[in-house]
């Protein structure tokens, strides 16, 4: 594995930002766990840090290809910058609080064997706890919900549980191919960070493309190690993109059905954020999200979901008390 592989078959995209005491394990993980039958490249994405990351991966690994922004503009524009650099067939996006196990990589690529899948959600355990599950894939409520599958529940659950469509793949490690993700143009740099991966989910699912489980491709995910959660500035930039998700990607006759749905799941969410001081970033990301799409250079009547020839099938459940169950506050990058 080096950065001269002439074909890699998968291309390991790492996006960080002053992630540099992170880096060591995860790229560890990838030297000591990498496939012998399929080469592979590493590259890790820098959004203009300030702590040395870059000298530090040139000395430490020299193997690791660095895609280095000059100014700071989020886990997209990171992410995409590093999905532009990638060779390989397949790109997986891992995040720099991640380790992938041994046998990650050929579990994890099987299911391109179907040329309809567009990409593989592996099992993502708590790195600080393996038998509790992190993220068995995307789900999403109908009313507006996204939420992952199985958080929190024991890995012996999931470790057992058939591969299986889901409706999209976490962007802590999310494997894709990689034609697919470079003609959809990666991940909307708007969204800054925090459901990028959803909407890319639908987007893909607009584009034709399922996504599939694979329960035995495995990767350690250290929740919440990126980012400060108690951030006004995180919860209104999370409060903003997810209701970007409900109107840019749902179908209009779905939008049709769940309108007083989602308006009363507003309601209930702005009860408990203001019962624990957080109302002012939600309402807030809520209003950013409406002159987001009322403008027209942002216009919502381009996407996908309003100009596709065919309706795609949308795994979205219809039991909130299902979601209910399953959801826990997004903390993929």
């Amino acid at each position: 594995m080096n950065r001269n592989d002439a074909s890699p078959t998968l291309s390991i995209v790492i996006p960080t930002y002053n992630g540099r005491h992170l880096l060591d394990a995860c790229l560890r993980s990838v030297k000591a766990c990498q496939p012998a039958s399929s080469p592979i490249e590493v590259i890790v994405a820098d959004d203009a840090s300030t702590d040395g990351t870059v000298p530090w991966i040139d000395h430490h690994y020299p193997w690791v290809q660095v895609v280095s922004r000059k100014t700071n503009g989020g886990f997209c524009a990171a992410a995409n910058g590093g999905i532009a650099a990638a060779r390989g067939t397949f790109i997986q996006l891992l995040n720099n609080d991640a380790e992938v196990t041994p046998g990650w990589a050929e579990a994890g690529l099987r299911p391109f064997d179907d040329p309809s899948v567009g990409s593989v959600a592996p099992l993502v355990l708590v790195r600080s706890d393996p038998s509790r599950v992190d993220s068995a894939g995307d789900g999403y409520a109908f009313f507006g919900w996204p939420f992952k599958r199985g958080h929190g529940e024991p890995a012996e659950n999931w470790s057992r549980h058939p591969a299986d469509e889901v409706l999209g793949a976490s962007g802590s490690s999310a494997i894709y191919r990689a034609d697919v993700l470079k003609r959809l143009g990666g991940f909307d740099e708007s969204f800054g960070s925090y459901y990028e991966d959803v909407d890319l989910a639908f987007r893909l699912r607009w584009a034709g493309y399922r996504c599939v489980f694979e329960p035995s491709c495995r990767v350690l995910h250290d929740v919440s190690a990126t980012y400060d959660h108690g951030s006004p500035k995180l919860h209104r930039r999370m409060s903003r993109n997810a209701e970007l998700i409900f109107w840019r990607n749902l179908p209009p006759w779905w939008i049709a059905a769940a309108l007083v749905p989602h308006l009363v799941f507003l309601l209930a969410q702005l009860a408990w954020k203001s019962r624990h001081g957080r109302s002012t970033p939600f309402l807030r990301g809520k209003l950013d999200a409406l002159r987001l799409l009322f403008d027209r250079n942002r216009s919502s009547s381009r996407h996908p979901a309003r100009t596709a020839p065919t309706r795609p099938h949308l795994p979205l459940t219809l039991d909130p008390r299902r979601a209910a169950r399953n959801h826990a506050r997004r903390v993929t990058s």
